[in-house]
C-alpha cells in the first residue's frame, strides 16, 4: 500500500530549493527589452559622438575620452539588460539602491546644468571700467577656436567702451607655443588695440588663479568688471570672481561651436562640482 508523502519530504535534507529560469520560447521571449534598446541606441550615439570629437574636435584637453567610456558603459549595460535572468539574480534592494543613486545623479546633473543654462545670455551693462579675457588654447596658427570666440566678443564691448581697459589672462600650457595672454595681446594689437590699453596676466593655469592674479591689477571692491568667457563657463567664472570678493562683477558670453557644445556642458558640470567641493564657489 503506497503512502501519500506530503510535497516537501521529496526535497532531502540539507539541500536548498533552487530556482531554474527557463529561456521563454517563441515570440514573446525574443522581444527586446526597451532598456536594452535605449541603453544601446545611447551607446552608438556616444560612441559616434566620441570619433567625431577625436578626429574632428579634440584639443587641449582629453575631456572628450570619456565619450569612449560612456560608450563602453551603455554598451555593456544593454547587453546585460538583455539577459532577463541577469538582472533577475540580482536582489531587489540592490535594483531599488540602483534606480535612487540613478534619479538622484540625474537630478543633480540637469540643476547644475540649468545654472549653467541660465547665464547663456549674459550681457553686461555699459561702462564697465575692467575686462578680464579668460585664456583658453593657443595653437600654433594663433587663437584656439573657443579663445577667438571669446577675443571677438571682448572687441566688440571694448570699442563700445572707449575708457575700459582689458586684462589678458592665461599663462603657458605644455602644448602651447606662448603664453594665452601674450597671444591675446598680441591678436588684440592686430586688431588695432592700443597696447597700454591692455594689462597682461601671464602665470594662472585654470580659472580660480585666472580671476585671482587679475584682481591684484586691479580694485575689487571699487573697480566694476565684465568677464568674458564662453557661454557654458560664465556660471563658474561669475560665481568664482565673487567668492574671491570681486564687488561689482557680471559676465559677457561669447559663443561656443556647436559641434563642441556637449563636450563642453558636460566637462563644465564636473568643473562646477570640482570648485564647489574646493570652497570656490558657493552654490
Amino acid at each position: 500500500m503506497c503512502m501519500k508523502k506530503d510535497k516537501d519530504s521529496l526535497i532531502p535534507l540539507g539541500k536548498k530549493k533552487r530556482v531554474i529560469y527557463l529561456n521563454r520560447r517563441g515570440p514573446e521571449g525574443r522581444r527586446i527589452s526597451a532598456g536594452t534598446v535605449f541603453w544601446g541606441t545611447l551607446g552608438i550615439l556616444f560612441l559616434l559622438y566620441f570619433l567625431y570629437q577625436l578626429v574632428f574636435v579634440a584639443t587641449g584637453t582629453y575631456f572628450y575620452m570619456i565619450w569612449g567610456v560612456a560608450a563602453l558603459g551603455c554598451g555593456a549595460f544593454s547587453v546585460f539588460l538583455a539577459h532577463r535572468t541577469w538582472v533577475e539574480r540580482i536582489p531587489e534592494c540592490f535594483r531599488i539602491l540602483a534606480r535612487v543613486v540613478f534619479g538622484m545623479c540625474t537630478v543633480l546633473f540637469l540643476a547644475v546644468e540649468g545654472l549653467i543654462l541660465g547665464q547663456f545670455g549674459a550681457k553686461p551693462e555699459p561702462g564697465a571700467q575692467v575686462c578680464i579675457i579668460l585664456g583658453a588654447q593657443m595653437q600654433e596658427s594663433g587663437p584656439s577656436d573657443v579663445l577667438r570666440r571669446r577675443l571677438d566678443k571682448a572687441m566688440e564691448y571694448l570699442r563700445e567702451n572707449p575708457d575700459t581697459i582689458v586684462i589678458v589672462s592665461g599663462g603657458k600650457g605644455s602644448n602651447e607655443p606662448v603664453s594665452e595672454a601674450a597671444g591675446m595681446r598680441d591678436y588684440l594689437v592686430a586688431e588695432g588695440f592700443d597696447p597700454e590699453r591692455i594689462l597682461t596676466e601671464d602665470a594662472s593655469s585654470n580659472t580660480w588663479e585666472n580671476l585671482s592674479y587679475s584682481g591684484k591689477l586691479i580694485d575689487k571692491d571699487r573697480d566694476s568688471v565684465v568677464i568674458v568667457t564662453n557661454n557654458f563657463h560664465v556660471f563658474r567664472a561669475v560665481s568664482i570672481a565673487k567668492k574671491q570678493g570681486y564687488k561689482a562683477v557680471c559676465g559677457l558670453a561669447a559663443s561656443t561651436h556647436p559641434s563642441s557644445l556637449l563636450n563642453n556642458m558636460v566637462r563644465e558640470f564636473f568643473g562646477v562640482l570640482k570648485d564647489f567641493f574646493a570652497g570656490n564657489i558657493s552654490l
